[in-house]
């Protein structure tokens, strides 16, 4: 044997076991690829079963999708994974991330290659259910599927409501494949609708109480008056009573008005962080004078088409209602409150119009966050709705109120609450150029 030949063969046999890994990896992507390509159909035709469907990325050592016209069935999978825009990654031993896709590294706030030289812990937040739902896969060797799970990223600061999926790939042992499907946007959106039939509902309904409440209630007080004239002085706090209570219910009333209200807001250009400065102004000088407010803000932000007054009332309302969660607290420890006003912009949020084929762009993203004691999960999905309060003496109307108020801006309100981390996030259309 020549000598050439002899080193080529040592060069061949000592970079075989790289190959063999890297086959290794790139099968079990096409596997877990697969998997989550099938479950894909499977929901097409209304099978529930298995994971949601996300994206992949080829692991190091895989080789790229094949052309359409020529994929093999492997490559298609892959392909058609791409094109799904949820995050996917495969976790390898001590929970070591393998590989991940682009849309994890948009969740998770990093790169490929820095996720990969790191362990999955180091991307959530301490004592995160995440790590717990991977620890019982490992354990089990079974998949599990967890819903509505808050994940809060410490790079970013930002948190997220997942649907998880997580489970073994049966041809290769030791590697995970976990899937995180989010669904704060669609739960959003759908809420949005609803808290805006039932503003409608209240808006008939405040049409009626101003004719057939209020004149019958100016009757009373009036007569009310009249009776305390001829009174002595210890029943005339009878009277009294009468008159404050015609006088709450006529100011109730005149609330609920504003919900029937139909005409279009005047709009101009509005820069919203004036309009936050403003309300931060208000709340420092008044109910919110104890708390550390801090501000989070997109100075590249263009202007919003609104009406400034009607959303210095709404996001007053908002800053007020996280101010009163933490001053309110019975059982707060010993912790100064904390209150977060935040901006940023968000593409790829559109919503339909209804009634025609055009879809509106929210890009425009405004946040306020408090560390309260947060809002029971019963009553987030109807937290807009009218006379829905957790407050002892509160009327239900503020809410319903602000989702009003966002909705004449075209835009969509939500909320997302855990213990010691409330988010009320607001999205809303940007000024158009002009041509």
């Amino acid at each position: 044997m020549s000598r050439r030949g002899g080193k080529a063969e040592r060069a061949s046999r000592k970079a075989a076991p790289s190959r063999v890994r890297d086959d290794h990896v790139a099968n079990a992507m096409r596997d877990a690829a697969s998997m989550a390509s099938t479950d894909a159909v499977g929901r097409t035709r209304g099978k529930t079963a298995g994971p949601p469907a996300v994206t992949v990325e080829q692991l190091p050592g895989g080789r790229a999708a094949a052309p359409a016209g020529n994929a093999s069935p492997s490559g298609l999978a892959e392909t058609l994974l791409a094109a799904l825009p949820h995050p996917i990654v495969v976790l390898g031993e001590r929970d070591r991330i393998v590989s991940a896709n682009a849309a994890a590294e948009t969740f998770f706030s990093s790169s490929r290659a820095h996720l990969q030289r790191g362990r999955l812990e180091d991307c959530v937040a301490f004592g995160s259910p995440l790590l717990a739902l991977v620890a019982q896969v490992r354990r089990t060797g079974q998949t599990v599927n967890e819903y509505a799970v808050e994940l809060s990223i410490p790079k970013s600061g930002a948190s997220h409501l997942v649907d998880l999926y997580c489970g073994p790939l049966a041809e290769h042992p030791g590697l995970l494949m976990l899937v995180l499907q989010q669904r704060n946007m669609a739960q959003m959106i759908q809420r949005q609708f609803t808290h805006r039939a039932a503003a409608r509902s209240v808006s008939g309904m405040a049409s009626v109480l101003a004719h057939e409440i209020k004149n019958p209630l100016s009757g009373i007080r009036g007569a009310a008056q009249l009776l305390e004239q001829g009174l002595a002085d210890e029943d005339r706090g009878l009277t009294q009573l009468i008159c404050a209570e015609t006088d709450r219910i006529c100011d109730l009333v005149d609330r609920m008005e504003v919900f029937g209200d139909e005409r279009p807001i005047s709009k101009e250009a509005v820069n919203v962080h004036d309009v936050l400065s403003h309300v931060r102004q208000i709340a420092e000088n008044g109910f919110a004078r104890a708390l550390a407010i801090e501000e989070h803000y997109d100075p590249s932000l263009p202007r919003i088409p609104g009406n400034r007054d009607a959303l210095v009332q709404a996001l007053l309302n908002l800053v007020k209602n996280a101010a009163e969660a933490i001053t309110g607290e019975t059982t707060r420890p010993d912790t100064p409150g904390r209150l977060v006003l935040r901006t940023s912009y968000k593409p790829g949020v559109r919503l339909s119009v209804p009634g025609s084929d055009r879809r509106v762009s929210l890009p425009l993203m405004i946040e306020i966050e408090d560390d309260g004691a947060g809002i029971p999960e019963t009553m987030l999905g109807h937290l807009f709705d009218p006379f829905v309060t957790t407050k002892p003496n509160g009327t239900g109307l503020g809410l319903a109120l602000v989702a009003k108020i966002i909705g004449d801006h075209g835009g969509i309100i939500e909320c997302e609450s855990v213990p010691r981390h409330t988010v009320f996030r607001v999205l809303l259309p940007i000024q158009a150029k002009q041509r």
